[in-house]
């Protein structure tokens, strides 16, 4: 890898605003000037989360996870690069900046999680408190490797902290066993030493648990519907979908911290970011100075109206003020057809008129709302641009739904998937489901509950079905569509590649 993305942006050598990407040299952390305090261990595990924030990064969750599926499309004049994913324009993805960005950025968590768990095992901070530091590390480096493996397959494996140039290059995992391996592994740490202690932006035990069982879903279903690469493991299928209904259930019944919400818009309620679905989400307020420390994710999904404020109907009587957007992404009709007509998730987080100070309507779809937009990123106190959106990276209700696709269709299983049914206004799902009907029922409940959170993508994925129900991928064979291609800066500059 390019050494500059693993030191000048990785070890304290530069200071980057997510806006200009200005380097600006401040100082160099070794292992005898740092690492001597809870307080420097506390300002290391801050700077590896930090990284998940940066603005080209944090926006890959929904630039990768959503717009090349089925849910979505973007504006006529957005930039080329969503123009390619969104047209699965595969000859493009190796130059594709939002896919170099990823891929960059990623590694960068992973240097700043190396760092931290090279170095505090032997440093002179307190034992009690090496295992919260060490935990959250093992479980930003298994998520970044997660998220590298569902979008890349096979990428470069770096265990330990990149300081000089000789390092900066790493061969390919000689298969995707060995990248699950390492992030199964530091689920597994993460879980052992972290407990439950729940803080907005950052990981504990439940979270490590929670990741562990989307990892073993991810792994189970991709063999089952044979994903190349995948169909190449060693693993065993049903071993897989045992374990990931082992950690679900470790997260749904083995904790009282995290639960089910109520009522569907309070889970989106920007002021409640430590609700009960909230497991693991970014950690951005409007009060940051800088995109990342804020954030302008709401911009992407509200659109062009009339340049002012906008109020939303919560439907008992109340409105929530907005911003109008960017209109990036776009909502398709299509995937609007596939709710129930009475399903709340249709009827009132896919937002299709909205309405001025007063309550009177102003505008409305079809028409001056040119498409049905999601309200899961709505912040009435933003100042200007800035608001305290954030994406959900892990809730409760995904957790619930891995476990029911794992484990059903049993009691606990049905439980879980008519509790979300019955909140979104829904009737129970049909009994006496055969376990392959009812893992297909799970995996349609995850399209309508789990939409604009960046699952789709992955979920189309895994059941090997991008080229089945994405249009503009119909056609393309099952490898183009199951990774990206590598970027070809990395391969450039990356002389084991």
């Amino acid at each position: 890898m390019k050494i500059y993305h693993y030191i000048l942006l990785t070890i304290g050598l530069v200071s980057i605003n997510s806006c200009d990407l200005s380097e600006e040299p401040y100082g160099f952390y070794s292992e005898d000037n740092f690492y001597n305090s809870v307080e420097d261990a506390e300002a290391a595990i801050s700077y590896a989360y930090d990284a998940l924030t940066f603005l080209e990064y944090s926006r890959t969750v929904f630039m990768l996870g959503d717009m090349p599926s089925d849910e979505c499309n973007p504006k006529a004049d957005e930039g080329p690069d969503a123009q390619d994913l969104n047209n699965w324009k595969t000859a493009n993805f190796p130059t594709n900046n939002s896919l170099v960005n990823f891929f960059k950025y990623a590694y960068i968590a992973i240097n700043r999680t190396n760092a931290i768990l090279d170095v505090i095992p032997g440093s002179v901070i307190e034992e009690s408190a090496k295992g919260k530091y060490l935990g959250e590390a093992h479980f930003l480096r298994a998520w970044s490797y997660f998220n590298l493996a569902r979008n890349f397959g096979r990428v470069p494996m770096h265990t330990s902290f990149v300081g000089t140039l000789n390092q900066t290059s790493a061969p390919l995992a000689e298969d995707l066993d060995q990248v699950f391996d390492l992030i199964l592994a530091d689920c597994r740490n993460a879980i052992e030493l972290l407990e439950i202690n729940r803080a907005t932006g950052r990981a504990d035990k439940a979270a490590a648990q929670a990741l562990a069982a989307k990892v073993y879903l991810h792994i189970a279903s991709s063999m089952q519907h044979n994903v190349p690469q995948y169909s190449a493991s060693r693993r065993n299928v049903d071993a897989m979908y045992d374990s990931a209904a082992y950690y679900a259930n470790e997260v749904v019944s083995g904790q009282n911290i995290y639960g089910f919400d109520d009522k569907l818009l309070d889970i989106y309620d920007v002021d409640q970011p430590t609700g009960p679905e909230h497991i693991f989400l970014m950690s951005m307020d409007r009060s940051g100075i800088i995109e990342g420390d804020y954030s302008k994710i709401s911009k992407l999904f509200i659109p062009y109206i009339a340049g002012a404020a906008i109020y939303l109907d919560n439907g008992d009587g109340t409105f929530t003020e907005s911003h109008d957007g960017w209109s990036v992404f776009q909502t398709k009709e299509s995937f609007y057809d596939t709710f129930d007509e009475a399903d709340k998730r249709r009827n009132e987080l896919l937002v299709s008129t909205v309405y001025d100070d007063s309550g009177e309507e102003i505008a409305s779809f079809p028409g001056a709302i040119p498409y049905r937009f999601s309200r899961k990123y709505v912040d009435p106190h933003y100042i200007q641009d800035k608001t305290s959106t954030k994406p959900f990276l892990i809730r409760f209700s995904d957790v619930a739904l891995i476990y029911a696709e794992s484990a059903g269709p049993n009691a606990a299983a049905y439980e879980l998937v008519n509790y979300i049914r019955n909140r979104a206004g829904l009737g129970d799902l049909a009994p006496g489901l055969s376990k392959e009907d009812f893992r297909e029922a799970v995996w349609n409940e995850r399209s309508w509950e789990l939409m604009f959170e960046g699952n789709r993508m992955y979920d189309l994925r895994r059941f090997n079905r991008v080229n089945k129900l994405v249009d503009v991928a119909v056609g393309l064979t099952d490898e183009e569509v199951a990774f990206y291609p590598l970027p070809q800066i990395e391969i450039d500059l990356n002389q084991s590649l």
